[in-house]
């Protein structure tokens, strides 16, 4: 009987660690205490973290996608993933956050009530940022329309309703280490910051293990698609075969060296990087010779 107090005991002691670390980590105020943010520079950071793909109106277009009233659905195997408001509106959407509310949010999955965001929304690639991008983004997000639609909610069934779950999966795979590790040269350590951060190309393109996280061993080696159809293509160099320069054209234009076309999901990826410098393009094309293959 004694034994089984202490057991007993114990267990409610490693439950209440876990608690404790698992709990949201937000970051310190001083993280962008002494930050200024540029619209300008914030907005190729917008297009390169890819926000309008997801936050936008459902097929929209032209002007239309900079009003973030989000409402597009992302299916997964936990269920279905609604894109809340991120507009201006002070109270439907997030126009009445700090600059640390924003870094909060896309570098530690934490809102600013202090809860777990779901890694649907990719934390686990925007860690890696640098505060002063984020900055950057904020200003530039500060010059947007607002709008006054609704959030949804998402559509998870018991257990992935529980977001306190969220900060167990936090322990096990949230870090900003860098998947292609090395003394690289200027120009790949960009492109690995613009592939691996901003614009999290390992989320759609790196299998997932059963709790959902990147698989980073067989990192961009292709994955299926969660809408159910097909899969995402394996973009490592071994199985891709194309030269810097044809990743820089598809990066550009959405054609490939075979004279096909981008579509889907990818298009809108391709918009977004055709608004950036060409060097940044190049970037992420060595970059992605620079990863190892995944067969």
């Amino acid at each position: 009987m004694r034994i089984m107090r202490w057991l007993v005991v114990l267990g409610l002691v490693a439950a209440g660690g876990l608690y404790v670390m698992a709990r949201p980590k937000p970051l310190a105020a001083a993280a962008v205490a002494n930050l200024t943010g540029d619209a300008a520079k914030g907005e190729l950071v917008f297009w390169a973290t890819g926000c309008a793909s997801c936050h936008m109106a459902d097929k929209a277009e032209g002007d239309a996608q900079l009003v973030l009233s989000g409402g597009q659905r992302f299916p997964s195997d936990f269920g279905t993933f609604i894109a809340p408001n991120i507009s201006q509106d002070p109270e439907q959407g997030i126009g009445n956050w700090s600059m640390l509310d924003l870094a909060n949010a896309i570098t530690r999955g934490v809102s600013p009530e202090g809860e777990h965001y779901y890694p649907a929304l990719p934390y686990a690639s925007y860690a890696k940022m640098q505060m002063q991008d984020v900055a950057d983004l904020y200003a530039f997000m500060k010059t947007l329309p607002a709008d006054p639609t609704p959030s949804q909610p998402h559509e998870l069934g018991f257990p992935f309703n529980i977001r306190e779950a969220i900060g167990g999966w936090k322990l096990l795979f949230l870090s900003d280490d860098w998947v292609l590790p090395g003394n690289l040269t200027p120009t790949v350590a960009r492109g690995r910051y613009i592939a691996e951060a901003m614009a999290h190309c390992g989320e759609c393109h790196t299998p997932r293990n059963l709790l959902g996280a990147m698989d980073t061993s067989r990192w961009l080696g292709g994955a299926p698609n969660p809408s159910g159809d097909g899969r995402i293509p394996n973009v490592t160099p071994g199985k891709l075969g194309w030269a810097a320069a044809d990743i820089v054209q598809y990066l550009t234009t959405g054609f490939t060296p075979e004279y096909d076309s981008v579509g889907g999901h990818m298009a809108h990826v391709v918009e977004n990087m055709a608004r950036l410098p060409e060097s940044d393009r190049q970037a992420v094309a060595e970059y992605m010779l620079a990863v190892p293959s995944v067969e």
